[in-house]
């Protein structure tokens, strides 16, 4: 007699209202998503670019500093939404952006979100491509895509404990292959331990001063600047799976994991992997492709489909396995957290709760509309614009939540928090294009000026609003 009813509320997973303590849980649960998520492809090959560029070590340890600051920001965000119960989107109504103003944290993370799903939609598919040798035709697309989407929507629509089963089910096969193709390749290519874990930079010289990596200096700013876009999206993931924590120190734990594994766990075997197996990754195109190899080799590192490429010249089977293991689990986290923020943005904008659901059908949806035109490459060539904002709401919200809040008297929440959206657009505008030239590190600048500026606005009027209650 209650089944509707308790199918109804597991689905909607407390979206909008905070999360009761029956439900919390402890860090090693949290940490199969916040691990779980970042496990993927294309962190692999960000593994390999960043190694490529910097030489191993020093992406190591831009990978370990990017670690500590993302650590940080996702420990204070998920420390937020412990204590509120709430997911990020709906955080950011209550601390720094008010009721529709949260509508930007709904539609720039929703947004990045679910680009990511299109993203890693289309990894499978050229996986799939390259494994089976088809044709790449309507009816395969549609085929493909269809099973992915029905997949992706069965898995997530029943809330967050399947999501975190699933997580932790993939998360132990896919380390474990991973671990396997890690062996396999360094055996296959007859080198040894010491040559793959201190090989210096691999592309030539002119493309480094091109990308102001020509010095030590140079190449760690470029990789904490390719890995810290991600930090800023994970530390508002952390958020979301924060609500669950059943203490700041569950949570700060999860987001040491996931953090850990991704930029210091990722870029060491992504980078490995392919500079192992780069000479059998050249061989394959150059023969099945007919390319000459310094071709062959600059395709290789172009795109995350080289990654999956390799996993397969050098996996075969096993290697599409690693594939399809990989790419589903951070799927489903990816849903999760997309349908969190469609929930809120609607709810923010028109008041309508339909349900979680509905909004886990239409993020995979919005997915597909990404990959049938060419507003996914645009997606790829904003990311770091994207993290840079992402940056900036963890910035404006820990501020708020440690600093304003404590000190504000109105407890109604405003429509629009002026404060907070202009803080913004200036940390964005200011870390992204004014002082770009001398402080190369965007993330930094967001969140100075998000840590001076949002105070200064808030309180200043604060003040104004109470002078004129007192007129």
């Amino acid at each position: 007699m209650h089944q509707p009813h308790q199918l109804a509320a597991r689905s909607d997973d407390h979206a909008l209202e905070p999360v009761p303590d029956g439900a919390r849980q402890n860090w090693l649960q949290l940490s199969w998503s916040t691990a779980g998520i970042v496990t993927t492809l294309v962190q692999l090959f960000l593994g390999a670019l960043t190694t490529f560029v910097a030489g191993f070590r020093i992406a190591i340890v831009a990978g370990v500093a990017v670690t500590i600051i993302g650590s940080l920001l996702g420990w204070g965000m998920g420390h937020v939404a412990y204590r509120t119960g709430l997911a990020s989107t709906v955080l950011s109504r209550r601390h720094g952006l008010g009721q529709r103003g949260s509508v930007l944290l709904a539609l720039v993370f929703g947004f990045m979100i679910i680009g990511f799903i299109a993203l890693e939609n289309a990894m499978l598919y050229k996986g799939f491509l390259f494994y089976t040798e088809l044709a790449d035709t309507l009816p395969l697309r549609l085929l493909v895509y269809g099973g992915l989407t029905l997949a992706w929507i069965l898995l997530t629509a029943f809330g967050y404990t399947l999501v975190s089963r699933v997580a932790s089910i993939t998360l132990i096969a896919f380390l474990a292959v991973l671990v396997y193709m890690l062996f396999d390749v360094i055996a296959s290519s007859g080198q040894s331990w010491a040559s793959v874990l201190q090989y210096g930079a691999q592309v030539p010289p002119q493309m480094l001063q091109a990308m102001g990596a020509d010095s030590d200096s140079g190449k760690f700013i470029f990789c904490v600047n390719v890995l810290i876009g991600s930090a800023g999206a994970l530390a508002l993931m952390d958020a979301d799976l924060g609500r669950y924590a059943r203490s700041s120190r569950d949570i700060a734990l999860a987001a040491l994991a996931g953090n850990l594994f991704m930029d210091v766990v990722m870029v060491a075997v992504g980078g490995i992997i392919m500079y192992a197996g780069m000479d059998q990754l050249i061989a394959h195109y150059v023969r099945v492709d007919g390319l000459a190899p310094e071709a062959a080799r600059a395709l290789a590192l172009q795109s995350p489909d080289s990654v999956a490429a390799a996993f397969i010249i050098f996996g075969g089977a096993l290697g599409t396995l690693l594939m399809v293991l990989a790419q589903s689990k951070a799927q489903v986290l990816n849903t999760y957290s997309a349908s969190l923020s469609l929930t809120s943005l609607f709810d923010a904008l028109f008041g309508w709760r339909p349900g979680r659901l509905l909004f886990v059908v239409l993020a995979n949806l919005l997915a597909c509309l990404m990959l049938s035109g060419a507003i996914l490459e645009w997606v790829n060539g904003f990311i770091t614009v994207l993290g840079v904002l992402t940056t900036c709401f963890c910035g404006i919200i820990l501020v708020d939540y440690f600093i304003v809040a404590p000190r504000r008297t109105a407890a109604a929440i405003p429509d629009v928090n002026w404060a907070g959206v202009a803080t913004l657009v200036l940390a964005f505008v200011l870390a992204h294009f004014v002082l770009q030239r001398w402080l190369p590190l965007e993330f930094f600048t967001a969140l100075v000026v998000c840590l001076v500026v949002y105070p200064l606005l808030s309180l200043k009027g604060a003040r104004r609003a109470g002078a004129a209650v007192a007129r």
